[in-house]
């Protein structure tokens, strides 16, 4: 039997944590849809090539290839129990045309953790966060900090803050992503998929939380 979930949660909430979590602990392979856009385009997939025709005129690619992505991932043996979706769907559109396509492999979204977290300690979290600018490594200047104030651990180049992790940007990032998905969250709740859970609780507890959600 395959199991397919989605998970949900502003930025910061630690959704990709988890997901890596649980999939160590299911078996499940882990799809970022961010990583499978990533992965397509570097290869020049066909797909990838299609979805890059539509970037490069500043228009959203459109959800049938996006799908088309997700459904040559599930293919591919780690996916044959099921998968978690990380970053996908993002409109009931979306989720409708998830479904369909889950079909083909004999599942459907079985549960929905949405992940919520105060939105103060969201931006707190996502604002600690530093790049180094010669390869990208991160440091988070609460939980993860630097050996050294302002210098790579690894390549000691100097650390800098992205726009993106700046606080006036997390902020809007958290309202656009919350402001994009309401219609989402309702329709999953609507479905009985949808399961609230306490960000703000350590990782581990939050994990378990995921667990039992998944055992329901």
């Amino acid at each position: 039997m395959t199991t397919f979930i989605v998970i949900l949660g502003p930025p910061g909430v630690g959704k990709g944590t988890q997901a890596e979590i649980l999939s160590k602990r299911t078996g499940l392979a882990h799809i970022s849809s961010g990583d499978l856009f990533r992965e397509n385009l570097k290869n020049q997939t066909e797909l990838g090539k299609l979805a890059q025709t539509f970037m490069s005129r500043g228009e959203l690619v459109p959800d049938d290839v996006t799908i088309g992505m997700i459904r040559e991932r599930l293919g591919r043996p780690d996916c044959k129990i099921g998968a978690i979706l990380d970053g996908f769907p993002r409109t009931p559109a979306q989720a409708d045309a998830l479904e369909q396509m889950l079909a083909e492999f004999n599942g459907r979204v079985d549960v929905v953790p949405f992940i919520i977290g105060d939105e103060d300690v969201l931006v707190d979290r996502l604002s600690a966060r530093w790049t180094c600018r010669a390869n990208g490594h991160i440091f988070n200047r609460k939980f993860n900090p630097p050996k050294e104030t302002d210098k790579c651990d690894y390549d000691s180049s100097e650390l800098y803050q992205r726009d993106d992790d700046k606080p006036e940007t997390v902020k809007r990032r958290i309202q656009v992503y919350l402001d994009q998905t309401a219609q989402l969250i309702s329709y999953y709740r609507h479905h009985g998929r949808l399961v609230e859970i306490d960000g703000m609780q350590t990782i581990e507890q939050v994990t378990h939380a995921m667990v039992i959600a998944l055992k329901k």
